[in-house]
């Protein structure tokens, strides 16, 4: 089976056998990096991008519901779905993992081909969303949200986009210093959370504003191609066909025969 690299599980187990057997057994499929602890875990999510991570629950010091609480309450981290691994089975222990954010929870001893199952379900739910919101014109970027933490981070981000959209210079680097994140952090994030680099991000919040604009039909394509930061009109027209496989001028030709049906 040909090694899936773009998608990076981060593996937490203090039992070496178990990290051992997962790695082995998911390795085929995914590219794994392995944690003996939480403090560890949470170093190597500083540094890499990580689509996905499976946590023993009982381990010492750092628990896995403590890991995966601070995994989701921190905006650098809060969009990796969480799989906690436990031997114990009781209500009140499930209800832990839940309200730490935990996205499934697998009791021991568990089936390979379950938890393949998981992780399965779990990465193509994210993409699914990714795509949606890509190929959606009016879709807001929070839609991208699976937490308040990205929900929050991703208004915010939202913002920022569209108070210097005019600016044709508008760059990672702007993003990133009014986020209050460096750069490396802030591009992990952004490509973890919607597959898009930061500036291919800012050229799809450009037209989605376009196409807001546009919905209103009072402003002429040259107009609308200056106000989301475009140099011209040929610009807006090339990334708009792109994007969304038709024109600006066809657009609005779709938008006014929507009315006259109506």
């Amino acid at each position: 089976m040909e090694k899936d690299l773009i998608h990076t599980l981060l593996l937490v187990d203090d039992n070496e056998d178990i990290l051992d057997f997962l790695s082995d057994d998911l390795g085929d499929k995914y590219h794994v990096l392995t944690a003996a602890n939480g403090k560890d875990a949470l170093e190597i999510l500083a540094r890499e991008s990580v689509h996905l991570v499976i946590s023993d629950v009982m381990m010492p010091g750092m628990d896995g519901f403590e890991l995966c609480g601070m995994i989701k309450s921190s905006v650098e981290s809060s969009h990796i779905p969480v799989i906690l691994l436990t031997a114990r089975n009781t209500l009140q222990s499930k209800i832990e993992g839940l309200e730490q954010g935990a996205d499934a929870y697998v009791e021991k001893p568990f089936s390979p081909e379950f938890l393949h199952v998981q992780i399965s379900s779990l990465l193509k739910n994210r993409d699914k969303v990714k795509a949606y919101f890509a190929s959606s014109p009016l879709l807001h970027l929070k839609s991208m949200a699976h937490t308040r933490a990205d929900e929050l981070f991703l208004e915010k981000l939202q913002q920022i986009i569209h108070s210097n959209i005019s600016n044709p210079d508008l760059d990672v680097e702007h993003l990133a210093d009014n986020m209050h994140m460096s750069r490396p952090t802030f591009y992990r994030k952004i490509k973890a959370i919607s597959d898009l680099s930061p500036n291919e991000l800012i050229n799809l919040a450009r037209l989605k504003k376009a196409v807001e604009l546009l919905n209103e039909g009072v402003l002429k394509i040259y107009e609308v191609a200056e106000m989301v930061g475009y140099n011209s009109q040929t610009q807006l027209g090339r990334n708009f066909l792109k994007q969304f496989g038709m024109s600006p001028t066809d657009y609005i030709s779709s938008l006014q025969a929507d009315k006259r049906k109506s």
